[in-house]
């Protein structure tokens, strides 16, 4: 069933189980709707979601920020990209750079890319333009964070670094478990950040979230990203949900009410009806008839051409003037019958 011909209420679902962790196969087996049908509807709602997102976004009344970065991989993990069989060239580890507002649980910003310079540039650019007044910012000790909060804020930001001692738990097993947390030392950078709020407490709870609602963050399975596209639009569909859905238990409402942004707590049916919009401005026309004279013989047909590439004939006029009259006077009660 391609995605195109799928109710609001048929969306709706299927980017309600993506949303609560469920796999795309399992998505499939829940609904009935083929592999590709879902794996495309995640992808443009994933577009949709982000390009929303960027827009709504913006001028934040944020005053603590919390960044962290949580690991993930695409088709293999970096060690096993060698000796994957038509590994792509996005395979390997990929890396979620995420910030979000202490007070309102808002995620800021996010990014996917490496774990390098570049990305934590990128990633401080983009934080730095959606906020509107001075933060007070902590991140982890990850050091290329510290040379991109100076380019991207300057002086404008107390900033302080939250650095994690940990040493080995003699009971863990040792390739699975995490390293045990014995310590933490707090370092102002720049500014003057108020000591009691130098945490990443918030933004590693949100990481956790991540990986309990998107199946393809979940450790030792075969549910892990095969294309990066797939994985980006997981995030951006999973960061819509959790922002104006999902309603935080503390604050009784959701992020994106708390913080402001909008004034209704949205429902996944909002979200289809966005996606919708959004494919109105970024697509053609979800159909179009076209009319055909048969290549054998006297008669006319109508192909109805589907935005995804699909096409479906209707048979039966003999002339070409019926054909545009069944357009103009039926096709509409058909497209409510097939669509």
């Amino acid at each position: 069933m391609p995605p195109h011909k799928l109710s609001r209420q048929q969306r709706a679902q299927i980017l309600h189980l993506l949303c609560e962790g469920q796999s795309i196969r399992a998505v499939t087996r829940l609904t009935g709707c083929s592999k590709n049908t879902v794996a495309k509807l995640l992808v443009e709602a994933g577009h949709a979601c982000a390009a929303y997102q960027d827009k709504a976004l913006r001028k934040l009344p944020c005053k603590r920020v919390q960044m962290d970065e949580i690991w993930s991989f695409v088709y293999a993990k970096n060690d096993n990209v060698k000796d994957a069989k038509r590994a792509p060239a996005t395979a390997g580890d990929v890396w979620t750079w995420t910030a979000i507002c202490a007070d309102t649980k808002l995620i800021v910003s996010w990014l996917l890319g490496s774990r390098d310079m570049d990305a934590a540039l990128a990633f401080t650019h983009d934080l730095e333009s959606r906020l509107a007044n001075r933060v007070q910012l902590t991140s982890d000790g990850h050091r290329p964070y510290l040379q991109a909060v100076e380019a991207a804020f300057a002086d404008q930001v107390d900033y302080a670094m939250l650095i994690k001692i940990y040493g080995a738990d003699p009971q863990a097993e040792t390739r699975y478990s995490p390293a045990k947390c014995i310590g933490a030392e707090k370092q102002p950078k720049i500014g003057s950040p108020d000591d009691k709020h130098i945490s990443t407490s918030y933004v590693e709870r949100s990481n956790l979230t991540k990986r309990m609602h998107m199946r393809r963050f979940t450790r030792l399975t075969n549910a892990f990203s095969k294309k990066v596209e797939n994985h980006a639009a997981a995030i951006a569909l999973h960061t819509m949900y959790y922002n104006f859905v999902r309603i935080h238990q503390t604050l009784r409402v959701t992020p994106a009410m708390a913080a402001g942004v909008t004034d209704k707590l949205w429902e996944v049916s909002d979200i289809v009806e966005m996606l919708e919009q959004w494919e109105l401005a970024n697509f053609k026309p979800e159909y179009q008839f076209v009319v055909r004279q048969y290549k054998i013989g006297k008669g006319h047909s109508i192909s109805v051409l589907w935005r995804g590439g699909e096409v479906d004939t209707i048979f039966g006029f003999e002339k070409e003037d019926d054909a545009l009259q069944w357009i103009k006077e039926k096709s509409q009660a058909w497209l409510l019958e097939h669509k």
